[in-house]
């Protein structure tokens, strides 16, 4: 029901950076492997939204509508400029220590969420994405649809969890050099600022 043209398209799409790699590669860093595991679960579950809008229709009303595209990006750019500037402000250190106050799982899986529900440009990427793969003449494209949904939500997770666990490797080297923690902390603020700033200045 899907081709290696799917599965290769898919993987080079979730393997570009975005918002969703930082935030569970920073998280991975930060709290380590069950931590960036959990901001990969709620990266994926960001997504969920996006692909029902677009299976059911709603992504073209979105692609029409000037002012519900406006609003979601101006509250998606809220967001991360909100995110970038907790992250600069943030000037604890980054800790092995398992009794360091760490984000519970919910609250990591919540903030990962919003970050990609809040990006309207899912919901047109999906639109012009997933239509590409379905069957010519197919006599349901809507469970196609769904999944191929489904694979490419399962790819995005797996991913995310490969980038978490990568920056988790480095862990030990980072929290040693605080220098190191500095700039990271202002590297990852300065990309969600920039992210932010990228989807502000993208039109329709």
């Amino acid at each position: 029901m899907f081709s290696l043209e799917f599965l290769i398209t898919s993987f080079i799409v979730v393997l570009i950076p975005g918002t969703g790699v930082v935030f569970t590669v920073s998280t991975g860093i930060a709290q380590g492997r069950k931590a960036s595991a959990f901001a990969a679960l709620g990266c994926t579950a960001g997504i969920v939204p996006h692909l029902l809008a677009t299976v059911l229709g709603l992504a073209a009303i979105m692609h029409t509508s000037a002012l519900a595209f406006q609003a979601l990006k101006y509250a998606g750019v809220a967001y991360l400029f909100y995110i970038a500037i907790a992250t600069w402000r943030d000037s604890s250190a980054f800790a092995i220590d398992s009794t360091t106050a760490k984000s519970t799982a919910p609250g990591l899986v919540l903030k990962a969420f919003l970050l990609n529900i809040l990006n309207p440009k899912l919901t047109i990427f999906f639109l012009a994405f997933l239509p590409q793969f379905v069957q010519p003449g197919a006599t349901e494209p809507l469970l196609q649809l769904l999944f191929l949904s489904a694979v490419f939500m399962a790819m995005t997770f797996a991913v995310f969890v490969a980038y978490g666990f990568l920056a988790h490797l480095f862990r030990k080297a980072v929290i040693e050099s605080p220098p190191v923690q500095a700039w990271l902390r202002r590297g990852f603020a300065a990309t969600f600022a920039g992210l932010g700033a990228h989807l502000a200045l993208t039109e329709k």
